[in-house]
């Protein structure tokens, strides 16, 4: 599409850029008001449903065709996608920039802020 696309990751976010992450990441059934499972909140607590909801976003996901996270942060870095990691949430939680997988840039909000202004899309 000719645009030029900036993702900035922090907090939960930087799980999905980790080493190792981006096809083992987990969904939590409990507390995700922007995620509806068919599990009522109490059983959703229980041992071994975060697994359960996890196999079975994966499954919708399959299901209809959609990419995985792994395969879309690698067609996103292929496409020339600028990915920046949140310092700061990095130095507060302790990951590492070792921990980070390559192409990625590290900043703050500031170097955020710098694609957002000049930006006519903000998602």
């Amino acid at each position: 599409m000719d645009v030029d696309v900036t993702i900035f990751f922090t907090f939960y976010g930087l799980e999905i850029i980790k080493k190792g992450n981006a096809d083992n990441l987990k969904v939590s059934p409990l507390g995700n008001p922007a995620i509806s499972m068919p599990i009522p909140t109490l059983v959703s607590s229980m041992p071994g449903m975060e697994a359960m909801a996890t196999a079975m976003m994966k499954s919708m996901f399959s299901k209809h065709g959609v990419a995985t996270v792994g395969q879309l942060l690698a067609l996103a870095k292929e496409a020339g996608v600028k990915l920046i990691a949140c310092q700061m949430t990095m130095d507060v939680t302790g990951v590492k920039q070792s921990d980070i997988i390559d192409a990625v840039e590290f900043g703050g909000a500031a170097s955020w802020l710098d694609v957002a202004v000049d930006s006519r899309i903000n998602i």
